[in-house]
């Protein structure tokens, strides 16, 4: 099977896709149209550090995201959470297809700092337990391709001090918009769930949360979940493309972030919260997994 691409940056999307650099470095909505990758074996295959929200007609291929197939046959809208394998298996058949729609591409980077980053857990849809993309009514996909409008309309428009927080409201308008979509689909359709993938995010949270103390270690989080360590470790690197461990830091790093950015909790109380014992072990493992200390992170929201 081939190695998946890493795709880091917004930049990194539209490289990828054969795309002219995005306009924004944190923000794209892209044609997908236009969009028109190289396969390897007539197969795409990635990881992106982003989330994708999209709209598509004319699917060439066949997606799977984590380690389950994606439904596209009736559906039109996706959503793609960062560290997850995506790949589409190409067509012949497919390719004759004339594809339309949009992909807003947005970095985590571009929340920090805002309470929607806060509020992301929130939204269901944007768990990985969900694989059918939502189906829209007429009048609906009018609305979210209004949105996604208005969002590109701000990012190319002068930036001022108040273009982020227009363009974050729009984006937290476009997600409450879906989830009262798919809450009207979890009716009608059964949304099959990864149990053990959704309990680990459960045990994750509730220990980052400071439910727990000191650090969460591979062995405790498999026995929790009552699977081995390389069990759980195989499973998660199929579906995320991480180890345990890196999956743990992914999210020990997430949560440190919004602390940073949305509380005035010293270092050290954050690094207390999230189960280390001494500051300077946070500090050394936030470095080398963001390039910057935790204080240069906090000062680049001031």
């Amino acid at each position: 099977m081939s190695k998946p691409v890493r795709l880091k940056t917004i930049s990194d999307l539209h490289r990828y896709n054969n795309l002219s650099p995005p306009e924004h470095p944190m923000i794209s909505l892209i044609d997908y149209s236009k969009i028109n990758p190289t396969p390897e074996n007539n197969e795409l295959k990635w990881v992106q550090q982003f989330y994708s929200i999209s709209i598509k007609r004319n699917v060439a291929g066949k997606y799977r995201y984590g380690q389950q197939s994606y439904d596209f046959d009736e559906g039109l809208m996706t959503f793609f959470s960062p560290e997850q394998v995506i790949s589409v298996q190409l067509i012949e058949e497919d390719l004759h297809k004339t594809s339309s729609g949009l992909i807003l591409a947005v970095h985590p980077n571009f929340l920090y700092g805002s309470v929607l980053a806060a509020k992301l857990k929130k939204y269901r849809f944007l768990n990985y337990s969900v694989n059918e993309a939502l189906f829209l009514s007429e009048k609906e996909e009018n609305i979210i391709q209004g949105i996604l409008q208005n969002i590109k309309a701000e990012y190319q428009a002068n930036i001022d001090q108040y273009s982020q927080q227009i363009i974050i409201s729009q984006l937290e308008l476009l997600l409450n918009y879906s989830e009262r979509f798919y809450q009207r689909q979890f009716l009608t359709r059964k949304i099959s769930n990864h149990k053990t993938l959704d309990e680990l995010e459960l045990l994750l949270e509730s220990h980052f949360n400071g439910n727990d103390k000191g650090l969460p270690t591979v062995k405790e989080i498999a026995e929790k979940l009552n699977v081995t360590a390389d069990y759980l470790s195989s499973m998660l690197k199929s579906l995320t493309g991480q180890t345990t461990q890196q999956h743990i830091h992914h999210k020990l790093i997430e949560k440190a972030k919004i602390k940073l950015s949305t509380t005035n909790l010293s270092i050290s109380e954050i690094a207390y919260g999230l189960g280390f014992e001494h500051t300077q072990s946070f500090s050394k493992l936030f470095k080398n997994k963001t390039k910057q200390t935790p204080m240069e992170f906090r000062t680049s929201f001031n």
